[in-house]
């Protein structure tokens, strides 16, 4: 049986739906799984399957103890009518590469494949002699989009409630009115005085509070969980998309059975790439994973180097999904690189905490970097790459999708090996940068900035982002870090 422990000790042994639940383990590491890379899926397979038969079989093997008809009608659900297109993560030609589309879904972010799956999992989580009047509060900081998306996913969803944290100021009008104005009775958004990762160390603190958690539970029936990709939950459907994407290329014959290929990735929490590393462990031919970063570059900086500082300045970037400097996921990659090791992950990680920093062993480095590869875009050359493509290809993309743009065209390629850009959200979500960038009018409103991009390259707004503007906005309130715990407290009791 597959079981689940923290990354800083084996004391825990979970199963896959006890890990979603919980969300965090309780000495703040993260759920991994050793059985990880034990089964593989039959890449001849995949050729001619649609996206929901794909995540079938790769949510299989991941999550063993649900069960078939209950992965089906998860997947069902999750992947239907509300994705734009029915291959759900569409592939296609850019140039000499290709780019995958993961931004078709209800918020226009690549976020959506997990948090249109995750509400359906943690429904199926409760225990069968558990309290029948227990409510999951999901808890969450956002740097942009995975606030709207998980508040899209669990609006109204039976048996649970969610709290989004953002920064104040930090996140682009779209996004905010995404969340503000965001309906259903069991929704809390509230802005915070600081930044992403303020936010973030905020809400894992708040998980690690055990005082909290035994009030919340004898008072409003309440037990907290996440939907950030610190959940194991969140992490494993994005591992589909690898899997599928690579079903397309077999498909359009650009590649056989076994070819390798070259995934570059825009990340800030290391999530979206991880999931790649978790293909590659069930058998999916990987070549390189490549890290593209903005401004904010300390996932850069320690795969050159070996040592991760947080100690830096923080930037305000035109890529604000990926301002983050304390970069959660590479702590699961950091485990499996290790060996495995819980004893070395529990100290670097008190490095982290009390100095700021941390530095892996040389061997372990090496290990790293022959699989992932890394770069990063500043502001002036995210700019020039949506220029660039647009020009090249007649193709807009969006200011993070811009960053993983320009590593790629950095990095020397080899002509037999496919590359493949992640694509992580819709460029009408941030429509003054693109607009700046594309040499068109962005005075306006976000709105009126939409309409200009549209008719200027024939490209069509989301409806769901093209209605915001008249939206009404449900959520004003703005928190200090330190009022974020007693903000729960209150969520918790209405």
């Amino acid at each position: 049986m597959t079981t689940f422990h923290s990354t800083r000790s084996t004391t825990d042994s979970l199963t896959a739906k006890q890990a979603i639940r919980k969300g965090i383990a309780d000495d703040g590491g993260l759920f991994v799984s050793d059985s990880l890379g034990s089964e593989r899926v039959d890449i001849a397979s995949l050729a001619g399957k649609s996206y929901q038969q794909i995540a079938q079989t790769v949510l299989a093997k991941l999550l063993p103890d649900f069960t078939e008809e209950e992965l089906s009608d998860c997947i069902r659900a999750a992947y239907g009518d509300q994705w734009s297109d029915p291959a759900i993560t569409p592939l296609k030609p850019l140039g000499d590469d290709y780019i995958l589309e993961l931004f078709n879904g209800p918020t226009s972010a690549f976020k959506d494949v997990a948090l249109q799956i995750l509400p359906r999992f943690m429904a199926r989580t409760t225990p069968a002699d558990g309290d029948a009047d227990e409510k999951i509060m999901i808890l969450t900081a956002t740097s942009g989009d995975t606030g709207k998306a998980a508040l899209a996913g669990f609006a109204d969803a039976p048996g649970t409630a969610i709290t989004v944290f953002y920064p104040e100021g930090k996140v682009s009008q779209v996004q905010q009115l995404q969340m503000t104005t965001q309906t259903g009775s069991n929704v809390n958004v509230c802005a915070v005085k600081g930044n992403f990762d303020d936010a973030q160390s905020a809400v894992k603190r708040i998980f690690g509070d055990h005082e909290l958690a035994a009030e919340l539970a004898g008072e409003s029936h309440t037990v907290l969980s996440s939907a950030n990709s610190i959940n194991v939950g969140r992490l494993v459907p994005q591992v589909v998309y690898y899997f599928a994407a690579y079903a397309q290329l077999l498909e359009d014959q650009v590649i056989n059975v076994g070819d390798e290929v070259e995934f570059c990735v825009p990340t800030g929490n290391f999530g979206d790439i991880l999931a790649g590393y978790y293909a590659k462990m069930l058998g999916l031919p990987v070549k390189h994973l490549i890290v593209a970063s903005d401004k904010n570059n300390v996932l850069f900086d320690f795969l050159t180097t070996g040592t991760y500082n947080r100690q830096r300045p923080f930037f305000q970037t035109i890529s604000p999904s990926m301002d983050i400097l304390i970069s959660s996921n590479l702590e699961r990659m950091l485990y499996y690189f290790s060996d495995k090791d819980t004893r070395l992950i529990s100290m670097l990680m008190n490095d982290l905490n009390q100095w700021g920093a941390y530095e892996v062993p040389e061997e372990m480095l090496a290990k790293i970097r022959s699989l992932f590869g890394c770069g990063w875009a500043d502001e002036d050359q995210v700019r020039e790459s949506i220029h660039d493509c647009w020009e090249k290809n007649h193709y807009v993309i969006d200011p993070h999708t811009a960053c993983g743009y320009f590593v790629m065209q950095q990095i020397p390629r080899d002509p037999l090996t496919p590359r493949v850009l992640l694509s992580t959200a819709s460029p009408y979500k941030f429509p003054r940068v693109v607009n700046e960038s594309l040499g068109l009018d962005a005075t306006g409103t976000d709105f009126e900035c939409m309409d200009v991009l549209s008719k200027a390259t024939g490209t069509t707004a989301p409806a769901a982002l093209r209605g915001l503007e008249t939206a009404d906005v449900r959520f004003d309130d703005v928190v200090e870090i330190d009022a974020m715990e007693d903000y729960v407290r209150s969520a918790a009791e209405k």
